[in-house]
């Protein structure tokens, strides 16, 4: 318990002026799914405990109304610590929308995919032959899945997979980094593109890549940058990209409520600035974690502080570490700006259930 420090709920900096009836209704989403399906425990987090020490907690948010005394009653907070101290990284993502087609063209022929039926869930004994959880099994033996380049170069043409064609690998690599994504097509229709699966190949950052090469810094670099870069050298592009091995798989999912996001690896719909995409090895989904960071200095307001209670409702190849968050940020020019800028330093508290604190001291 060294890593997570008790606090009282008074001297979290911003607890007092945040709105905790939103993150209600957020944890509400996460509460519904954990009571009825649990899809979060099947895998261990370090400080997730189990179902049963969180159902309590669950069951009384569906009655709650008022945020503060339901999280000041069912709660208790920690700062949490590593290294040696509190600071952490917070990035930010969000749904872009692009044009696109349900039939191949000249202008739509980049392929948005659905899961292959020979991507399988590796063995225990296979993940430790391979080093990886997903693959292929060629044979009988377990390889690793199709990279990017291979993909990208027609590797699961003709099996029916395409969903929809949109105008670009840029464009459709975003919508990978993002996790999801809205796709206008020709006909009018919106649909919504959600995240099914992912090869299991490891994740390279790009602007890593770039940075190494002397173009732009890790301080500068963003997802601005990146496209602007990808932009002006278009012969280049492809060769960038397939530094990345790792590439997604989609769903399309109804768009049943506007003002919610796409439906996060929790099973749940994102909420803009209250779910976060968090290291599951970490953090159960479903777990409210108040940030205390700062808006990027392109954002409307500058670098003014952003202090919300937020609910893991996410997760992501690259968000690794104890305090480590990626902020859902919507839709839109204004969430693309912010997000694709926000590199942030931060604090984060940790809210757990009474039940899951006295397994942890225990």
């Amino acid at each position: 318990m060294n890593m997570l420090k008790p606090v009282a709920f008074k001297d979290i900096k911003g607890w007092a002026e945040d709105d905790l009836n939103c993150a209600l209704e957020t944890f509400q989403r996460s509460a519904i799914e954990i009571l009825q399906n649990g899809h979060g425990f099947k895998r261990q987090a370090r400080f997730g405990g189990t179902r049963e020490n969180w159902r309590k907690s669950c069951e009384k948010s569906l009655t709650a109304k008022r945020g503060r005394n339901f999280f000041e009653t069912h709660f208790r907070a920690f700062q949490v610590n590593v290294d040696g101290g509190s600071g952490g990284l917070f990035t930010g993502y969000y749904e872009p929308m692009v044009l696109g087609s349900r039939t191949p063209s000249q202008d739509y022929r980049v392929p948005i995919y659905a899961p292959p039926g020979d991507l399988v869930t590796f063995s225990d004994v296979e993940r430790e032959t391979t080093g990886l959880n997903y693959g292929r099994r060629e044979n009988g033996k377990a390889v690793g899945y199709y990279t990017r380049q291979q993909i990208e170069s027609g590797a699961l043409e003709g099996r029916g997979l395409e969903l929809c064609f949109i105008k670009s690998w840029v464009d459709a690599f975003f919508i990978h980094v993002q996790g999801s994504g809205r796709v206008l097509l020709d006909d009018g229709q919106v649909i919504r593109l959600s995240y099914a699966a992912k090869n299991g190949q490891d994740y390279t950052g790009i602007g890593g890549i770039l940075s190494a090469r002397g173009i732009g810094t890790p301080q500068t670099m963003s997802m601005q940058l990146l496209r602007d870069w990808m932009a002006q050298n278009p012969s280049q592009t492809h060769e960038l990209l397939w530094n990345n091995n790792s590439f997604i798989f989609f769903q399309v999912t109804e768009i049943s409520d506007p003002h919610l996001g796409a439906i996060g690896a929790a099973k749940v719909n994102l909420t803009p600035l209250r779910s976060l995409a968090v290291d599951r090895s970490n953090w159960m989904f479903g777990t409210p974690l108040f940030i205390d960071t700062l808006e990027p200095r392109e954002a409307q307001n500058g670098p003014s502080p952003f202090r919300h209670l937020m609910i893991a409702q996410d997760t992501g190849t690259a968000i690794k570490g104890l305090v480590r968050g990626d902020i859902y940020w919507g839709w839109g020019e204004t969430a693309a700006q912010n997000s694709g800028h926000m590199k942030s330093p931060g604090q984060m508290f940790a809210l757990l259930p009474h039940r899951l604190v006295e397994g942890l001291t225990g």
